[in-house]
């Protein structure tokens, strides 16, 4: 087994670096600039543009991994809303080009989708449920999704996730929980939409389901997030509770009130029967998570 990682330089790619480094699986990891995990050893890094078709033709083919897991993405939602044809390059045809080149190595590919694929009408959704995108973020999603499905010929898998949450180091951008907890330690007033209910995941349990549905020799779509959906507002008041941090200065504010540029789905959360059952996926608690986060 090699694993060929994407979007390495990630919060998630990180985390199945040290997946990987851990359980002693042969890796290559990419990103488009310089390594900037200094866990992950100088000859297991391979600089790689994913918008360059014969770029990633070369780099895997070079590299030969049985295994493709493709993180890499451009996940700020209003960004791709403001600019639908580098959303549509980097999570559309750069997955196409990235199956493509696998179908030619004979290695399975597995894309990590989102929960927004769908419209939030009714929460804990299957994995079989239909898609309904509200956004041009979840419609290069969707996009890519069916790409998989109709021509990943070398077996594929597609993981959807929800809100992921950790540390790594020089990361592009934060996640809400690091956020949260920051803004509560200093104690001002914050204002935290209450209307939008989320399963947020610990980076390390979604690499981890990753990387079982691989080693257990899985296909198909599976649904990876932790284990509790609930609202931002509570999310928040959670983490504050956790830490002993006063909760009086926190506004409940509708998502209407932040004029966002996309719209996004009011209620997701994730049915994970199909990961407990097949995987014996373990995903731990928000407050579990915190511990050891800021342990």
């Amino acid at each position: 087994m090699k694993i060929l990682i994407t979007g390495s330089n990630g919060l998630l790619g990180q985390k199945i670096v040290d997946y990987c480094l851990a359980k002693g699986i042969s890796f290559i990891a990419t990103s488009k600039g310089e390594n900037r995990n200094t866990k992950c050893p100088v000859e297991c890094y391979n600089k790689l543009d994913i918008t360059k078709e014969e770029e990633v033709r070369n780099v895997l083919t070079f590299c030969m991994p049985t295994h493709v897991i493709h993180t890499a993405a451009m996940t700020n939602v209003d960004q791709c809303e403001e600019d639908q044809k580098l959303c549509e390059l980097i999570n559309v045809t750069a997955t196409k080009y990235l199956v493509k080149a696998c179908n030619l190595i004979k290695a399975h590919f597995q894309l990590l989708s989102t929960d927004f694929v769908f419209d939030g009408e009714k929460g804990n959704y299957k994995e079989e449920d239909a898609v309904n995108p509200l956004s041009a973020y979840a419609q290069s999603k969707v996009d890519a999704e069916k790409i998989v499905n109709e021509i990943a010929k070398s077996g594929f898998s597609i993981v959807r996730t929800i809100i992921v949450y950790g540390k790594g180091e020089q990361l592009s951008r934060s996640n809400i929980v690091l956020w949260a907890k920051s803004a509560l330690e200093k104690g001002g007033p914050l204002n935290i939409v209450d209307d939008q209910f989320r399963a947020p995941t610990f980076a390390e349990d979604l690499a981890a389901g990753c990387m079982l549905i691989i080693e257990k020799g899985e296909q198909g779509v599976f649904h990876i997030s932790g284990p509790e959906t609930v609202s931002i507002f509570e999310l928040v008041t959670r983490i504050g509770a956790h830490f002993g941090y006063s909760t009086e200065n926190l506004n409940k504010i509708s998502s209407a009130t932040l004029n966002q540029a996309a719209k996004r789905p009011p209620k997701t959360g994730f049915d994970l029967s199909k990961a407990y059952l097949k995987l014996n996926y373990q995903p731990r608690t928000i407050e579990e998570s915190l511990d050891l986060l800021f342990e």
